[in-house]
This record gives structure tokens, C-alpha cells and sequence, in this order.
């Protein structure tokens, strides 16, 4: 069985031999700038893993594998313009470094390049592939749209923020997996058995990734922590806090997040203490573990020996006890 790291090798050596012409430069260059900031691969990974739990033929998985990570950077291109975020993994965004016109026009010539990719799939597979790779991208799309409605309102629900979580994070990891199975042969229930893997560890990355921000170790972390406390980001924290808070905790909850302007350190200081008394911290981790447990009982009704299915598991173990 090929390791995350494995795969991530392969991904990554692809990527460098991606036919991307040099006119228009303003067109493709931000499209090599962007695929050349520092990333896990995660997603392409996944992909060819996915097929080789059922085949040893991973190679045909590796331009599907491609056009998943170009799409999946194309929702960051244009994540970063909607949210007006001018770092991407430590590193001017493309529309801070280039300007918000070029950063719309690459993302759209990002997404075409994925279909081209995509279309290396063999016939007999491809309507299969591409039904769920439309599904997962219109799905991707309604899950940033629903984070977006989010951000104005003071009534988001657990279900709210878990049914966008998925939508907007997990189901291209559920995609993913199951685009690979698909690939590697298996069958309908046999990939939807990867999806559902896929899905819940997406869930449980993201609440783990409302935790790390607010309680990090930031020598570990590598970045400064509290970011999503500054930003009043709507992550499950929040959201449960705004639920649950009552009385002078409420108060003070919905007196920060009205204030703008406010020291940094003070903000995430008396957040964090509220996060604390209600035991959030502790029901969040509890949460990330049921949708972890979730995810391994979903490899339980998968029909692979063990050994194909233990970089899965070491996989959802990575997710589970990482720490930045």
C-alpha cells in the first residue's frame, strides 16, 4: 500500500510537469504560483489511495488526482478575493500579489484545467467520475455560500454549521476517496463506503481546526493563534458559546464581537476564558472523536483486505492527533 507520503511524492511530481503555457504570463503564472505554495496535498492523495485499496494500478487515478487539487486551489483563489484574505500559507494571496481581476480570470482558467485534466479518465469510468465531481463541486460552492450567509448572523445552529462544514470541506475529501475507488474498481456501495470515511474525517479536520486556532500550542501550531476569535469567524466554538452563553457571559460575549476597535490580546484573552467556562474546549474534542469513530466504522463494510485498508486508518490517526 503507497503511504500518504508516497502519494504525496507522486502528486507533487506531477504537478511540477503540468502543460501550463507562458502567455498570457498575468493568466498562468499566478496558476503556478498558486500550485507551488507550500501544501499537504491532501486531497490528490487521497485520490490515489482511495484506488489503491482496490488496485495496484494507481497511475490510473493520477490525472483525475491532478484535476481534484487544481480545482480544490481554484476555491482558494477565489476564497481568498470573497474573504478578502491577503496571506495564503504565509505567502501574498494571487490578488493581493497580482490584483483582483487576474486572481478571478486564473481561477476560471484554473477550473477549466481541471476538466481537461479530469478528461484523462478512461471512457468507461468517466460518467461515473464526472457525476460526482460536478455533485461535489456545485456542493463546494452552496457550502461557501452558506459560510458566507453566516457571518451576519447571531443564529447559526450546530446543524447550520456541520451541514457547511461538510459542504464547504469534507465532501471534496469524500469525493476524492470515492473517485479513486471508482478507479480502482470498486463498486457503488464499496466507494460510497471511502465517501462516508472521507466525509466524517472532513468534519472531524475542520472542528479540530477550530480548536487549534484558539487552543494551539503556537511554538507548535506555527502561527499565531486567536485569529479566528479576532475575526468573529463563525466556527463551532462560537457558535456553541452564542448558543449556550447566558447572563454576564452573553453580555461580554456579544460586546466583543459588536466592538470595532478592541486590543487583539484582550479579545481572545476574555473569549477564551468564556470558551472555557462553558467546557467547550472538552465537548469540541468530543465531537472531532465521534466523527473520527464514524469515519473508522465506515472501513468496517469495506470488503479490502486489512493491509489495503492501514494507510486509511494511519491517515485518520494523522488527522486526529495533529497539532498544527
Amino acid at each position: 500500500m503507497l503511504s500518504l507520503h508516497d502519494c504525496q511524492v507522486i502528486i507533487n511530481k506531477k504537478l511540477l510537469e503540468l502543460d501550463l503555457p507562458a502567455h498570457p504570463a498575468n493568466l498562468y503564472d499566478p496558476i503556478r504560483y498558486m500550485l507551488d505554495l507550500e501544501a499537504k496535498r491532501l486531497r490528490p492523495s487521497l485520490v490515489l489511495m482511495g484506488c489503491n485499496v482496490f488496485s495496484d494500478e494507481v497511475q490510473l487515478a493520477v490525472y483525475p488526482a491532478l484535476a481534484i487539487e487544481v480545482f480544490h486551489n481554484f476555491t482558494l483563489m477565489h476564497d481568498d478575493i470573497m474573504d478578502q484574505s491577503a496571506m495564503r500559507r504565509k505567502r501574498p494571496s494571487v490578488h493581493a500579489k497580482w490584483n483582483q481581476n487576474v486572481a478571478i480570470l486564473s481561477g476560471d482558467a484554473m477550473l477549466i484545467k481541471a476538466y481537461d485534466l479530469l478528461s484523462h479518465t478512461s471512457a468507461s469510468h468517466m460518467p461515473q467520475i464526472l457525476d460526482v465531481f460536478n455533485q461535489t463541486a456545485l456542493q463546494v460552492c452552496e457550502g461557501q455560500q452558506y459560510d458566507m450567509d453566516y457571518e451576519e448572523s447571531l443564529t447559526v445552529s450546530r446543524d447550520d454549521y456541520i451541514r457547511m462544514v461538510q459542504y464547504k470541506t469534507a465532501v471534496l475529501l469524500a469525493a476524492s476517496l470515492k473517485i479513486g475507488a471508482l478507479l480502482g474498481g470498486a463498486d457503488e456501495s464499496q466507494s460510497d463506503c471511502l465517501y462516508e470515511f472521507g466525509k466524517n474525517i472532513g468534519i472531524a479536520f475542520q472542528l479540530q481546526d477550530d480548536l487549534l486556532d484558539v487552543f494551539a500550542d503556537p511554538a507548535v501550531f506555527g502561527k499565531v493563534t486567536g485569529n479566528d476569535i479576532v475575526s468573529n469567524k463563525k466556527t463551532i466554538l462560537l457558535i456553541e458559546a452564542l448558543n449556550l452563553a447566558s447572563g454576564k457571559n452573553r453580555e461580554v460575549l456579544l460586546d466583543w464581537i459588536s466592538r470595532k476597535q478592541f486590543n487583539r490580546n484582550e479579545k481572545i484573552r476574555v473569549i477564551k476564558s468564556i470558551y472555557r467556562e462553558l467546557q467547550l474546549e472538552e465537548w469540541v474534542t468530543g465531537k472531532v472523536r465521534y466523527y473520527h469513530e464514524l469515519a473508522v466504522d465506515s472501513l468496517n463494510y469495506l470488503q479490502a483486505e486489512a493491509s489495503r485498508k492501514s494507510e486509511l486508518l494511519a491517515f485518520s490517526d494523522y488527522l486526529m492527533n495533529r497539532k498544527k
